[in-house]
């Protein structure tokens, strides 16, 4: 009788826990030990209080191909919001997948910025555009806080925006968000209170230098405009003002260290006035504010 191969013991949760974050801080991914818990999670359907309690069990045949399949995923560098298929975005959760940039806690500070703009103006009916809208992150979460806002979402991207408008029907604002497809303003129709990007601002001969999660898997289109890091802020400094009512806002995200061109860029086009500039949480300069002057 030919000798039969003793076939190694399933693994508990606590073991899986243990060695994949080991090989994920050894990949070079500092939150190792949460991403383990949460890849893991999605395997099992165990949230992570339920894992760190049920550390002693045996993981099942099918949870722990699964969970192989998207830890090989993650030390791929794949970014976790792609493989888990979601983010948290100013505490709502948003799909996501490779067809967008993923949301991230910088961009809530534009957000806050157009919030706080309209603590000043009032509860009025009010329009905006947001122009290359990706997931939608931006869209949704002004019309979750500001019923009385119609809002344009614009993406030059079909797919992006069939996301976008998953996640509009997913928070129930699909009746304040309207989608238009084209490539920046050329998507609109009429000039609105509020014109709003995180636009593309990272040039060209920049992009090997970000981490892989960014360069390899995010959509370059989101990324760069090309060699000129400041392409779209010229655009919406000049062609944009024509699509802000007179008195109305442009909101704009920034690169860091980039504040300082872009508010000149504003200046020098003779289209805007009240500038401010905004700070993230690290105090970098995250976020440019100016309205459109009032005269027709």
């Amino acid at each position: 009788m030919t000798p039969q191969r003793k076939k190694d013991p399933m693994p508990t949760i606590g073991d899986a826990l243990y060695q994949s974050s080991r090989l994920l801080l050894d990949a070079g991914i500092d939150t190792g030990s949460l991403e383990a818990s949460l890849l893991l999670g999605r395997a099992t359907g165990l949230d992570r209080l339920r894992l760190i309690n049920h550390t002693a069990d045996t993981l099942a045949d099918d949870a722990l191909r699964q969970f192989e399949d998207l830890l090989e995923r993650r030390l791929k560098r794949e970014p976790l919001q792609y493989i888990l298929g979601n983010t948290e975005f100013m505490g709502l959760v948003f799909q996501v997948n490779p067809s967008v940039l993923i949301p991230r806690p910088d961009t809530e500070i534009l957000v806050e910025a157009v919030l706080d703009l309209e603590e000043v103006r009032g509860n009025t009916p009010i329009t905006a555009a947001d122009i290359g809208t990706g997931s939608g992150a931006i869209a949704i979460a002004l019309a979750r806080f500001l019923p009385y806002l119609t809002i344009i979402a614009t993406d030059i991207c079909p797919d992006a925006l069939a996301l976008a408008k998953t996640n509009a029907n997913l928070h129930g604002v699909a009746h304040q968000v309207q989608f238009a497809q084209g490539d920046g303003l050329h998507a609109l129709e009429r000039p609105v209170d509020y014109l709003i990007a995180n636009p593309p601002y990272i040039a060209d001969d920049v992009i090997a230098t970000l981490e892989p999660e960014v360069r390899d898997y995010e959509p370059r289109l989101a990324l760069t405009p090309g060699p000129d890091a400041y392409h779209w802020y010229r655009e919406f400094a000049t062609t944009g003002a024509h699509w802000v009512l007179p008195g109305g806002f442009i909101a704009l995200e920034v690169g860091a260290g980039q504040a300082t061109t872009v508010g000149d860029i504003l200046n020098q086009s003779g289209n805007w006035e009240h500038l401010r500039i905004h700070q993230d949480l690290a105090n970098i300069d995250r976020v440019i504010t100016a309205q459109r002057h009032a005269k027709p």
